[in-house]
C-alpha cells in the first residue's frame, strides 16, 4: 500500500513555513550521522545533493528539484542542479554556520554541542512538524496494509537518527487522531496525481487537452457569485432571457484561452470596494485540475492574462447566439504572446466566403474536397452532415457542383428529397447545420494538418460550446440535433473526447436528452431569479425525464402553470376559482364559459371537468 496523493499534497502545504535548511541539510547530515563534537571529512555540497536526488526530484522528466519549504518566490519552490552548491551552500555556511564545527574552505564537518540549542532558537517556537515531514520524505515507499501514524513517525525517528532531545526541541511530535490518521491507496503515486496542485517546473511541457471542469464567477455581471463544475460530457444550460446563460459561456470561452470573444465582460463596480474575479479549473488529460484565480485589474482596466499555462486546452469552437463563431487551436498559440481576438473569431460570412490566409471559406473548402481524389475531409463532412440533418427534409447530401447566375465560384449544392439547391438558397435552419458541420470538420482538419506540419501529435480532446442551439430549427429538427452532436467524436477521431456546453430555452432539446443522459457524465443547470434576494442564481439540477413535451413546459425549469395560451391560463383560473365557491352564479358560468370555448381547443382536457360542474350548476352547454 502506498500514501494518497491527497494526503502527500495536504503535508506539503503544512510544510511551507519550515526555513529549507531543516528540511535538507539537517535531515541531509542525520540521516548519514554527522558526528557531534568532533569533524569528519566530507563534501556538504554532495551530501546534500544525494538526498535531494532521492527525496526532491518528484517529475522523472526534469532536471528540477521541487522543495516545499519556505520561500521568497512562489516560483523558487524549483530548484536547478546547482541549488546543493549555490544556495544551499550559503544557507549552510552564514546562517546556520554556528550550529556546525567547521573552518571556511576545509572539508571537515561536525555538530556543535549545542547545536540543538541553536537550532531551537532559529524555530522561533515553530516547531517541525514530524508527521508531515515523514509524509514527504517517504512518499513512495510502499507499506503493509495496518501501517499506522505512530509507524510511520517510528521509521522517521530510526532512519534519521532523531534523537530525544530533538524530538522534544525541534519537533512537534504530537498525533491527533482526526487529523494524523493515515490514508492507504493500492497504486504508487506519481506525477500526474500532483500536477494540478504542484506548478510545474520551468523546463515541462504544460499538460495538454484540458477541458473545463469549474468555473466561479464573483462580482460580475447580474450575480454576486455563481459556480459551474461542468461534467465531462454534456453541460446543459438553461433560464430566462437574460439572466446569464451567453454571459456564462462567454466567461467560460476566457477561462479556456484567456481570451474574449467580443468585447471584454468588465466588473459593474469599478471602485474597487469589490474584487472581481473568474476562477477557473481545467482538467488535462493527466493529473488534477489545474486552479487559476484572476482577479481583474482596475488600474490597467483589463482581465492579466496567464502567460506561462501549466494546463492547455483541446481544440475549442464556439458557435455564438449572432451566428459567429470562436475557434482556438491550442497548437497554433505562442504562450509567450497574447492572442488577439481576430485569430480567433469569424463572422457567418467569414465561414462561407473566406478569410485571405486565415480561412478558405466553406464554399471553397467544400469544391476543393468534394474535387479532392482521395476524398478526404470530405468523407468525413458527408457523414456529420447526414447525422445533423433534419427529419422532414430527409438526409443531406451534398449534390453537383455547379455555377449559378451572378457569381463566379463554384457553388456546392444540396440535395433534398425535392430537389437540388445551391447551399446559398438554402433555408435558414440548413444554413445553419451546415456552417456548424463544415466549422467542426474544417478545425479539426486544421488542427490535424498544423499538427503534421509541426511534427507533433494532434489532441484527442476537443470542447464545443453552442448557445441557443435550437436557434432557427423546427420542432422536428431540434428532437435530433442533440443526439447528432453527441456522435460527432465517431466520426472525426476514435480516440477523441469532446466536451459540450450548450445553452438552450427549447423544451424539446431537453426531451431529445433523455434517451441518452448520463448522471456520471452529463449536467443539467438552469439560471433562475430568486424573488427574495432579486439576485440571479445558478443552480444546478437533477435531470428528470418528464416524457411530454407540455410536461417539460411545466417542469421547474420552464415554470409554466399550464401547457396553453396566457390567455387560456387565466382563462381556466378565473373558472376554477368560481368552481371553489360555495354559491355559483349561473351568469358567471356561462361569461367563463364563452371565453373557454373562444380560447380552448375541442379536445383539451379540461372541457369534461368544466363541462360536469356547469351542467350540475344548471347551466345548458
Amino acid at each position: 500500500m502506498y500514501l494518497t496523493p491527497g494526503q502527500i499534497t495536504q503535508s506539503i502545504g503544512n510544510l511551507r513555513s519550515i526555513h529549507p535548511f531543516y528540511g535538507i541539510t539537517f535531515l541531509a547530515c542525520k540521516e548519514i550521522k554527522l558526528p557531534v563534537g568532533n569533524t569528519i571529512e566530507l563534501s556538504l555540497d554532495n551530501v546534500t545533493k544525494m538526498f535531494m536526488e532521492k527525496v526532491h526530484k518528484i517529475k522523472p522528466d526534469s532536471k528540477y528539484y521541487f522543495q516545499p519549504y519556505k520561500t521568497i518566490q512562489k516560483e523558487k519552490q524549483w530548484l536547478d542542479d546547482r541549488y546543493p552548491s549555490n544556495g544551499l551552500q550559503a544557507i549552510n555556511i552564514q546562517t546556520f554556520q554556528n550550529a556546525f564545527i567547521h573552518e571556511r574552505n576545509e572539508k571537515n564537518w561536525g555538530w556543535k554541542n549545542n547545536y540543538i540549542l541553536i537550532l531551537g532558537e532559529k524555530l522561533n517556537k515553530n516547531k517541525l512538524p514530524a508527521f508531515d515531514l515523514a509524509i514527504w520524505l517517504f512518499k513512495h515507499e510502499e507499506w503493509p496494509d495496518n501501517t499506522s501514524a505512530q509507524i510511520l513517525l517510528d521509521k522517521f525517528y530510526s532512519q534519521f537518527h532523531i534523537t530525544d532531545e530533538e524530538k522534544k526541541t525541534l519537533f512537534d511530535t504530537t498525533i491527533r487522531n482526526n487529523l494524523y490518521s493515515l490514508k492507504l491507496q493500492e497504486k504508487k503515486p506519481e506525477w500526474d496525481d500532483f500536477s494540478g496542485t504542484i506548478s510545474l517546473p520551468p523546463d515541462a511541457s504544460p499538460n495538454r487537452g484540458a477541458t473545463l471542469s469549474c468555473i466561479e464567477i464573483k462580482n460580475i455581471g447580474n450575480s454576486p457569485d455563481l459556480i459551474m463544475e461542468p461534467s465531462s460530457r454534456l453541460n446543459l444550460i438553461t433560464g430566462d432571457n437574460g439572466l446569464g446563460k451567453t454571459f456564462l459561456l462567454e466567461c467560460s470561452w476566457w477561462a479556456l484561452t484567456n481570451t474574449w470573444p467580443d468585447l471584454p465582460i468588465n466588473p459593474t463596480d469599478l471602485t474597487g470596494k469589490k474584487n472581481a474575479s473568474i476562477t477557473y479549473k481545467l482538467a488535462g488529460i493527466k493529473g488534477l485540475p489545474v486552479k487559476k484565480t484572476v482577479v481583474y485589474d482596475i488600474k490597467n482596466a483589463r482581465w492579466p492574462n496567464d502567460i506561462k499555462k501549466e494546463t492547455t486546452p483541446g481544440l475549442i469552437i464556439y458557435a455564438r447566439v449572432d451566428g459567429s463563431y470562436a475557434v482556438w487551436d491550442p497548437i497554433k498559440q505562442n504562450p509567450k504572446e497574447q492572442t488577439t481576438i481576430k485569430e480567433n473569431i469569424f463572422t457567418r460570412d467569414d465561414i462561407w466566403n473566406g478569410i485571405t490566409g486565415s480561412i478558405e471559406g466553406l464554399i471553397r473548402d467544400w469544391v476543393k474536397w468534394q474535387n479532392t481524389p482521395e476524398k478526404y475531409p470530405f468523407k468525413i463532412f458527408e457523414m456529420v452532415l447526414e447525422r445533423m440533418s433534419p427529419p422532414d427534409l430527409g438526409v443531406l447530401k451534398p449534390g453537383t457542383i455547379r455555377r449559378i447566375l451572378n457569381d463566379n465560384r463554384e457553388m456546392p449544392t444540396i440535395l433534398h428529397s425535392f430537389g437540388e439547391t445551391p447551399i446559398v438558397y438554402a433555408s435558414a435552419g440548413v444554413k445553419r447545420i451546415i456552417t456548424l458541420a463544415y466549422l467542426i470538420v474544417w478545425a479539426w482538419n486544421e488542427h490535424k494538418v498544423e499538427a503534421k506540419l509541426r511534427n507533433s501529435t494532434p489532441e484527442n480532446r476537443m470542447v464545443i460550446m453552442i448557445d441557443e442551439i435550437e436557434a432557427h430549427l423546427h420542432p422536428k429538427w431540434q428532437r435530433v440535433i442533440l443526439s447528432a452532436l453527441m456522435d460527432l467524436q465517431q466520426f472525426l477521431s476514435s480516440e477523441l473526447e469532446i466536451q459540450f456546453i450548450i445553452s438552450t430555452h427549447s423544451p424539446l432539446i431537453l426531451a431529445s436528452a433523455e434517451t441518452f443522459f448520463t448522471k456520471s457524465t452529463d449536467s443539467l443547470y438552469n439560471f433562475k431569479l430568486d424573488a427574495i434576494s432579486n439576485r440571479v442564481l445558478l443552480e444546478k439540477l437533477d435531470f428528470i425525464k418528464y416524457g411530454q413535451i407540455d410536461m417539460w413546459l411545466t417542469s421547474p425549469i420552464f415554470n409554466l402553470e399550464q401547457a396553453r395560451s396566457r390567455e387560456a391560463e387565466e382563462a381556466i383560473g378565473q373558472a376554477k376559482k368560481l368552481q371553489l365557491m360555495d354559491n355559483h352564479d349561473k351568469q358567471k358560468i356561462g361569461l367563463i364559459h364563452k371565453q373557454l370555448v373562444e380560447l380552448l381547443a375541442e379536445n383539451d382536457p379540461f372541457w369534461p371537468r368544466w363541462i360536469y360542474f356547469a351542467e350540475q350548476n344548471g347551466v345548458a352547454i
